[in-house]
């Protein structure tokens, strides 16, 4: 199924993020775990493409495995780091005929040691030009693209990025996935400023179980999400216990997916870390799956 078709007639969207392991020993874990969030039937499984595209060969490699072992639909993500125009349509045509049929366009990050997105000669330089490419040249693929509800840590301000998604969007985008957050008022903002813009895709949540308070705290740290102070209270007294740590995160997680719920949300993107027992908890008490 492609993006432009999961969120039609009001249906409810559940998505997967994993990223390709680095060792045999993370690929048969990174399988147990798709054994185990399986059954919840969500609409796609994305699979993240690394720094500088080190893991392009392997994002398509598990797309396909996500269809052929795990019967989900798979998402690849796509960024412009380090390649030229032509290099782009030439993964995009290998993605194409490797049965992909969604591409999550992403600028990318800048590759280690630089401050400043940078192109390589002959590159792109925005998430939208990416977006324009994959429809010139490949129409019928479903494309997703990020938006943050908090603002993108390179931006010079909210608005400059808001306009930047806008721009993603209308060049040809089917739904916009957001980066991590902990405060939901942040994201309900964030949606109806899109709401007011017209741009009629749906916005998906994008949500991080905090399972390691330390690891989060970095996360955080790089992508710019808050996470509110009674929370992180929360979490530093129990710095020392990282089962009460998995305890909090996973029991708020759940709550703040409720909340967005109740507020109608076309769906839920979960960042599971290639671990499922956290996802399947705030699936289960959330009642989630393919026929939700």
């Amino acid at each position: 199924m492609r993006i432009r078709d999961i969120y039609t007639g009001r249906r409810f969207g559940l998505s997967i993020e994993i990223f390709p392991p680095k060792t045999p020993e993370g690929d048969e874990s990174l399988r147990q775990t798709l054994r185990e969030l399986a059954p919840f039937q969500p609409a796609f499984v994305s699979c993240t493409y690394g720094a500088g595209g080190s893991t392009s060969k392997r994002t398509v490699e598990w797309c396909q495995e996500i269809q052929t072992s795990f019967h989900l639909p798979s998402t690849a993500h796509f960024t412009c780091v380090g390649s030229s125009k032509a290099e782009l349509i030439e993964w995009l045509t290998f993605a194409w005929g490797a049965g992909i049929r969604n591409i999550m366009a992403l600028r990318g990050d800048a590759p280690v040691g630089q401050t400043e997105f940078t192109p390589v000669e002959g590159g792109l330089k925005h998430a939208n030009e990416l977006v324009a490419l994959i429809r010139e040249h490949f129409p019928e693929m479903g494309i997703g693209v990020a938006g943050y509800p908090e603002k993108h840590p390179s931006a010079p301000s909210f608005e400059v990025d808001f306009q930047n998604l806008v721009r993603k969007v209308r060049t040809g985008a089917d739904a916009i996935y957001t980066q991590l957050f902990f405060n939901n008022a942040n994201f309900l903002r964030f949606r109806d400023l899109i709401e007011r813009e017209r741009l009629g895709v749906p916005v998906i949540p994008g949500i991080m179980p905090i399972t390691e308070f330390a690891r989060i705290q970095r996360i955080t740290a790089m992508c710019g999400a808050g996470i509110p102070k009674s929370l992180a209270e929360r979490l530093e007294r129990v710095k020392d216990d990282k089962e009460a740590q998995y305890e909090i995160g996973v029991e708020f997680a759940i709550a703040q997916c409720r909340e967005l719920l109740d507020q109608g949300v076309a769906g839920i993107h979960l960042y599971c870390l290639n671990k499922s027992h956290a996802c399947t908890r705030i699936l289960e008490a959330l009642g989630l799956g393919g026929n939700h």
